[in-house]
């Protein structure tokens, strides 16, 4: 047998293995999921250690008894200025006084996927693809005109006589005057302006007004919170992608975010579900609370794809004097969080 010979044996043999490995790759393969993972031990073990918190960094706990939305769907939380709770679901607004005592019922048209409460007492209230506006009774003051069928209406916010939308269907934040006639775009990508466009890879896009004028929007896919001015101006950022728990993990986060009395940010994540605090600069301060608080927190895994986490994930909104309040949708509950020390 020549050299040559004998060389295309073995090229045969290697590649009828090689073939014979893959189709039993394929026979293997899980196209449903319902095998599990199919990653090691050794990785669920270290997937599961990420969501364990130092109790040193955790800075909250759990103030009052748990708040029942009573809704098969709760969507968004927020608060007026005399601390009543407001949460959108299930064609409502539900009211709550400041101890969790339910107040009233507002029935809306469609479905609310998100809400802010004006200094004035009026609820703008972003439904699918428009925003309706309520006076302080719940009386519909307004409906403003359909932003098209992809609109997905994530985040609304008040300002004097601006009104800032997030729309995660066309990932674009919308500058309304108070008559709801649109103003401008804010977002749009730009590079003599040196702005990236927003990267919105699943429907959590939040924004919020700081009490300086400057407008925050998590910038989701790419896990970090952008400061613009009204004008629309990127004028800084802050956060890094990192499973470590100064950082945001995953495909798409921070879901939802609400700013602080002393200007920092209490943050939340999916998948790997964390409630989190920073200053005003962006710098990690400490933990509100983990996973293990949450029934949404059950499942651990760090979503690298919008696919691996659906539903809807933990919103969150910030008292006056500091309170932390964490609407639960799996559950439709509310928690509340007080910095350890302070008074209940």
């Amino acid at each position: 047998m020549s050299g040559r010979a004998g060389g295309g044996w073995i090229v045969a043999v290697l590649v009828a293995a090689a073939i014979g490995a893959a189709v039993a790759a394929v026979l293997r393969l899980d196209t449903t999921g319902r095998t599990g993972s199919g990653l090691s031990e050794a990785y669920e073990y270290d997937v599961s250690r990420l969501a364990k918190i130092d109790p040193n960094l955790v800075l909250y706990v759990e103030s009052g008894p748990l708040i029942h939305t009573g809704m098969n769907q709760s969507r968004s939380i927020a608060l007026d200025g005399a601390g009543r709770i407001y949460v959108a679901g299930d064609r409502a607004i539900r009211v709550f006084d400041a101890a969790g005592k339910a107040e009233r019922m507002i029935s809306l048209p469609g479905e609310p996927q998100c809400l802010d409460v004006a200094d004035d007492g009026r609820l703008f209230i972003g439904m699918k693809d428009h925003v309706e506006v309520l006076d302080a009774q719940g009386k519909t003051i307004a409906s403003w005109d359909s932003l098209g069928e992809e609109a997905l209406l994530t985040s609304i916010a008040s300002h004097g006589d601006a009104v800032l939308v997030a729309d995660a269907g066309h990932r674009i934040v919308l500058r309304f005057d108070a008559a709801g006639t649109l103003v401008d775009h804010i977002g749009e990508k730009d590079a003599d302006r040196d702005i990236p466009g927003f990267s919105v890879p699943s429907p959590h896009f939040d924004l919020a007004v700081s009490r300086d004028g400057l407008l925050r929007v998590a910038d989701p896919g790419r896990n970090r919170i952008d400061t613009f001015t009204l004008d629309g101006n990127l004028e800084f950022w802050w956060g890094e992608r990192s499973v470590g728990i100064k950082g945001f993990c995953g495909c798409c986060n921070p879901v939802s975010f609400a700013l602080l009395p002393d200007g920092g940010f209490v943050t939340a994540e999916k998948g790997l579900v964390r409630v989190k605090i920073y200053n005003s600069d962006g710098a990690f301060v400490g933990v509100v609370a983990g996973s293990d608080q949450f029934a949404g927190g059950k499942q651990i895994k760090v979503c690298e794809t919008p696919e691996e986490c659906q539903g809807i994930a933990l919103d969150v909104a910030a008292g006056p004097d500091g309170r932390i309040y964490v609407l639960d949708p799996p559950d439709n509950t509310i928690k509340v969080f007080r910095k350890k020390g302070a008074s209940t």
